[in-house]
């Protein structure tokens, strides 16, 4: 079993349960392949309806990009609202939008109600890396506000922004005052806490080897069998080739995060007084935010290999100093790097494989809120309410082309042409 990758995460979590193999044959209502936040949310909101519920992770509970990632939650999809009214119609665009706007009340209700402690913060700001990134920026803020009747976002000018970030590197801003950030770890974690609580068996280094549909699925891991009346597959982007069918909509891709040493007051309350989550508006997303501790948390960088860069520090390292060159003698304490999964389109994969086969997978990068929802979302339908699924399904969420081995050169050169953009003025 693996154990947690070295990460700043880890090395701050409240508590790492340790949760057993799975032994023998048991049978029960739902089994769950997956322990991230699609998954443990499903666990716990089944458990919690009282459903006999078992899931299955391969390595441990948060081990994947639930644990590592940037721990943002904000509203609103990578797909803008009218694009997707045009490929859905506006009742569906409108689902989707309220989607993301409840996925993120959802998990700070989780917080609340079951005393999750996660750091929990307030403010996204989304940043225009390009002066004509900041009109497109102020025209989604005057469409959100108008057309979507939600004002909990502002448009900031560029002078605002500088004052707000230290820096004069952006050119103006989106600020989501309801959008948050947390310690995702620790977030996952609370949920596995109190899915257990609830009744809900959870198992970690158990994983999948194969799997059967029918009326009675069968999960097959190194050491047990479960049968079951419903199935969710939330593996995401470590679901590799254990389901052909959805492995063929996403795209795994690594992405990486350092953490520097504590700041002092005095800078952090310089390039980042309000303690805000931030991302900015290229192609391969810069995003950071100040930890409890007041660490300066930089995501940047991807690729699409099958292996981590041999220095994240230093692959990461560039991206924060281009903005905040006054820490390049501080100390990086941790670099990590995690696997997300991308659609095609950018828009989750949360459907019905079967009538009792379920996959939700492909968050491209908003995660932590679509995800935990997602699970909601599923313990609704085994509940009998397909509604918020259907809307998902209606998305025309294509096959990558090229299948799984083919696909990985269309990829790299449309990541490679994109980034390029990102270096133009």
């Amino acid at each position: 079993m693996n154990t947690h990758e070295a990460t700043y995460y880890a090395a701050n979590a409240n508590t790492l349960t340790e949760y057993p193999i799975l032994h023998g044959e048991q049978e029960v209502d739902i089994c769950i392949i997956g322990g991230g936040f699609t998954g443990v949310s499903a666990a716990l909101h089944l458990a919690e309806a009282g459903f006999n519920v078992s899931l299955v992770e391969a390595n441990k509970i948060g081990w994947g990009a639930s644990g590592r990632n940037g721990g943002q939650l904000c509203q609103g999809h990578n797909m803008s609202h009218d694009t997707l009214v045009k490929q859905v119609g506006k009742r569906t665009a409108d689902q989707l939008w309220r989607s993301s706007v409840d996925s993120v009340t959802l998990v700070k209700d989780l917080i609340k109600r079951h005393h999750i402690e996660c750091d929990l913060s307030a403010g996204v700001l989304h940043v225009a890396s390009k002066p004509s990134h900041s009109e497109a920026l102020k025209k989604s803020v005057e469409y959100t506000r108008q057309q979507l009747e939600y004002d909990q976002v502002d448009y900031l000018n560029a002078d605002r922004v500088s004052a707000l970030l230290g820096t004069k590197q952006y050119h103006g801003g989106e600020l989501f005052r309801d959008g948050a950030h947390l310690h995702p770890l620790n977030f996952v974690l609370g949920m596995a806490r109190a899915a257990t609580d609830h009744g809900a068996t959870l198992y970690e280094g158990s994983p999948v080897i194969s799997y059967k549909t029918g009326e009675k699925p069968e999960v097959v891991t190194e050491k047990g069998k479960i049968r079951c009346r419903y199935l969710l597959f939330a593996c995401n982007g470590y679901l590799g080739k254990l389901n052909h069918a959805a492995a063929k909509k996403i795209m795994p891709i690594n992405n990486f995060i350092i953490a520097t040493e504590p700041l002092s007051d005095d800078i952090a309350n310089r390039i980042n007084p309000e303690r805000l989550a931030v991302a900015d508006s290229k192609f391969v997303v810069n995003y950071f935010r100040l930890s409890a501790d007041k660490r300066l948390l930089w995501g940047g960088g991807e690729n699409y290999r099958q292996r981590f860069p041999n220095d994240i520090a230093r692959f990461v390292k560039k991206h924060m100093l281009a903005v905040y060159p006054e820490l390049a003698n501080h100390k990086i304490d941790y670099a990590w790097g995690g696997t997300l999964a991308i659609t095609l389109n950018r828009m989750p994969h949360i459907a019905r494989q079967e009538a009792n086969v379920f996959v939700a997978q492909g968050y491209s990068g908003h995660g932590v809120a679509l995800a935990t929802y997602a699970g909601a979302l599923f313990a609704k339908a085994v509940q009998g309410s397909l509604e918020g699924i259907d809307a998902f399904e209606r998305l025309p969420t294509k096959d990558f082309p090229g299948g799984t081995l083919l696909r990985w050169p269309g990829l790299v050169a449309g990541m490679l042409y994109y980034s390029t953009l990102d270096k133009l003025p």
